[in-house]
């Protein structure tokens, strides 16, 4: 029969709250319990558990302390540093507030929240894989992109993920420019060509996003032919490069050769001019010269022939090594070979005839004046065929 039945209050075996003494009692009263445990938190804030109106003065007092605490702990908890390189977008109950710029700020902890944005530093995004070339190719390009914040309201919430969204347009204005390129423009001489309009591309398909952003550089950081065609590649390219090479030296060469062939140029025709004056004012002196000449050999006949032989024979005989002698008396001239004597004795002394030896040939040679006649015809006919019969 259970404790609790009808007929059975007073049997004291049953109870289950019975204690050590034997003395009844009931099962706990919740009321009673919680106000126990008001009455000792009232103690802890100066009351004593009495519920007495002193004792409620104490515990107000405390909580508006307590609240004073709160209020300067949350005002504390809302100060907040902004770096030089850095804008705080603040947002008041989720929704764009203000920007906040460098330096100390305060913000009201659980209504706003501040998110800091870089916006001078510049960052960067890569973009590489296999594409088709215009001429139907498949060639590994990698390209890097350069890119700096300046509006950190648009870079935030103009788009999900503005990071993302310029990676898919540098992968889109990529494989666009590379589809319209040869593969020998993207591996060799339009590299560059390649570049700049992949920089063009690319800010056209992010201005009508405005993602916040600029782009500052885009690099081509490499581009190779598949592995399995790589050698092949290599050894085109290196032709390429040989023929530039080629090229560069034949300019070279060009611009060395060049001033020289026309300076030569220029001298040879300096020469030609100089010669052609000279043999002009040759010619004007000696037309010069048979004019002033002209009228003696009018005036003495004789005497102008024998002078004009003598300055012909002196310029005749002055280049050469062979000495004629007039014998005085003699009808005959003595020729001295003094080419052959100064040829049989080099290295030695040059013994020269005796004085009695030369009389004696004179000597032999006569005493008459014979060849003087023929000086005279030779002079004649030395003056007839320069000046004519006298006119």
């Amino acid at each position: 029969m259970a404790w609790n039945e009808p007929g059975n209050n007073g049997n004291k075996n049953n109870d289950p709250w019975k204690n050590k003494g034997g003395r009844d009692q009931g099962p706990p009263d919740l009321d009673e319990v919680f106000r126990k445990y008001s009455d000792k938190l009232g103690g802890l804030f100066g009351g004593n558990g009495g519920g007495n109106k002193s004792n409620k003065g104490f515990s107000n007092l405390a909580i508006g302390f307590v609240l004073v605490i709160a209020i300067v702990v949350w005002a504390l908890s809302g100060i907040y540093t902004i770096k030089e390189a850095e804008r705080g977008v603040i947002l008041r109950f989720g929704q764009f507030h203000s920007i906040a710029d460098p330096g100390l700020r305060w913000k009201m902890t659980f209504i706003d929240k501040v998110l800091p944005v870089e916006i001078e530093a510049v960052r960067s995004l890569s973009a590489s894989g296999f594409m088709l070339t215009e001429d139907e190719n498949v060639v590994s390009v990698e390209f890097v992109v350069q890119y700096r914040v300046t509006d950190p309201r648009l870079y935030l919430f103009s788009v999900t993920d503005a990071d993302h969204s310029l990676q898919q347009a540098l992968d889109s204005a990529l494989r666009y420019v590379v589809g319209h390129s040869s593969m020998d423009d993207i591996l060799t001489k339009g590299r560059e060509e390649v570049r700049q309009k992949t920089w063009d591309e690319l800010t056209k398909i992010i201005e009508p996003y405005n993602l916040g952003l600029i782009l500052t550089d885009v690099n081509f950081k490499d581009a190779r032919p598949p592995g399995e065609v790589k050698d092949a590649f290599d050894d085109a390219i290196a032709a390429q490069e040989d023929e530039v090479r080629f090229v560069r030296e034949a300019e070279a060469y060009e611009r060395e050769i060049e001033p020289q062939a026309r300076g030569q140029v220029t001298r040879m025709t300096q020469e030609a001019e100089g010669y052609k004056d000279r043999v002009t004012l040759e010619a004007e002196g000696e037309v010069a010269r048979f004019n002033k000449l002209l009228p003696e050999y009018q005036m003495a006949k004789d005497v102008t022939r024998q002078r004009l032989y003598i300055e012909a024979m002196e310029g005749v005989l002055s280049t050469t090594s062979k000495v004629l002698v007039d014998v005085k008396g003699g009808n005959n001239m003595m020729y001295l070979p003094l080419d052959k004597i100064m040829q049989n004795s080099q290295g030695g002394t040059i013994t020269l005839p005796k004085a009695s030896d030369l009389q004696n040939l004179r000597q032999k040679m006569g005493n008459s004046r014979g060849n003087n006649s023929q000086v005279n015809s030779a002079s004649d006919r030395f003056a007839t065929d320069r000046f004519g019969n006298g006119r």
